[in-house]
C-alpha cells in the first residue's frame, strides 16, 4: 500500500510525483543567532491510508513509526543550528501545564490553515494582509514565553497518506481511461506539512513554509529527514518565489 507504487509503468510516467515549498517571513526577519533559547514542540503528526472511495483512516502505528522519525530529524536538524534547543518529546518537557501546550498546538494547527489558504490560495488573500505577513498567536504564546523562559519556539505539523491497494487500482483504471478519451485519476496519497517559527516575546509567527509532495515516505528515516530538511533548511534564505500577495 503505497502512493508511489504504481501496477504498471505507464501510471509510473503519468503519475510522476513532485514536491514544492513555499516559505513567508515577517518584515526585517532573520533567523535566530547568538544566545538564544528555542523550544521546538512535539510534532502533529499523523500518516493514514487512503480506502478506495478516497476516506483516510488514520494508522496509529504509521503515525508513531513518523512521529519518532521526524523527531529524531529534528533533533540532528537543530543541533547544527546552535543556541540553546529543547525537543520536546513530550507535552510535559514544553515546560507548561499539558493544557497550556494543547491550546497552544490547536492554535497553532488553525493560524497555519489560515496562512495556506490566505497567503497561497488564488484569489483568498485578505485585504488588510496583502503584500506583508501578519500572523500571530497572541497572548497564548507570550505568556507561555514568560512561563518558560524560551525565545522562539518552532512548530511543526505533518500530514501524510497512502493509498490502498483498491484506490491503486481505481488509479490504474483512470490512466487507462485517459488512453482511450476518458480521463478521471483519483487521487492517490499525498504529504502536506507546514513549520511557524514564533517569536515568544511578542507572540507573533516570524517565519513560516509550507511543503506539498507525492514524494517521500515519513515513516522511513530517509522520508522524514528530506521532509523536514525540505521545511527547516530554507529558514533565512530568499525564496525562490516570492508570494505576489
Amino acid at each position: 500500500m503505497d502512493r508511489r507504487v504504481m501496477p504498471v509503468a505507464t501510471i509510473l510516467l503519468l503519475l510522476a510525483g513532485c514536491t514544492s515549498t513555499r516559505q513567508q517571513s515577517s518584515a526585517g526577519f532573520v533567523p535566530p543567532a547568538g544566545t538564544y533559547k528555542l523550544i521546538v514542540m512535539r510534532p502533529d503528526i499523523a500518516v493514514s491510508l487512503v480506502t478506495a472511495g478516497g476516506q483516510l483512516e488514520q494508522r496509529e502505528d504509521w503515525t508513531l513509526q513518523a512521529r519518532d522519525n521526524v523527531l529524531a530529524s529534528l533533533r540532528s536538524q537543530q543541533a547544527r543550528r546552535g543556541g540553546t534547543t529543547q525537543i520536546a518529546l513530550t507535552r510535559a518537557e514544553a515546560g507548561s501545564d499539558d493544557a497550556t501546550i494543547i491550546e497552544l498546538n490547536q492554535l497553532h494547527e488553525v493560524v497555519g490553515q489560515s496562512i495556506m489558504l490566505h497567503k497561497f490560495s488564488p484569489g483568498s488573500a485578505l485585504p488588510s494582509k496583502k503584500g506583508k505577513f501578519d500572523w500571530t498567536l497572541g497572548a497564548l504564546a507570550t505568556q507561555y514565553g514568560g512561563q518558560s523562559g524560551y525565545d522562539y519556539a518552532l512548530f511543526l505539523f505533518a500530514r501524510d497518506s497512502f493509498s490502498s491497494s483498491g484506490r491503486a487500482a481505481l488509479q490504474a483504471v483512470g490512466v487507462l481511461g485517459c488512453m482511450v478519451g476518458f480521463c478521471y485519476i483519483p487521487q492517490g496519497g499525498i504529504q502536506q506539512a507546514f513549520a511557524s517559527l514564533v517569536d515568544l516575546k511578542t507572540g507573533d509567527v516570524v517565519w513560516f513554509n509550507f511543503l506539498t509532495s507525492d514524494l517521500g515516505d515519513i515513516r522511513t528515516t530517509e522520508g522524514a529527514n528530506t521532509m523536514v530538511a525540505q521545511l527547516l533548511n530554507p529558514m533565512g534564505q530568499d525564496p525562490k518565489k516570492k508570494s505576489k500577495d
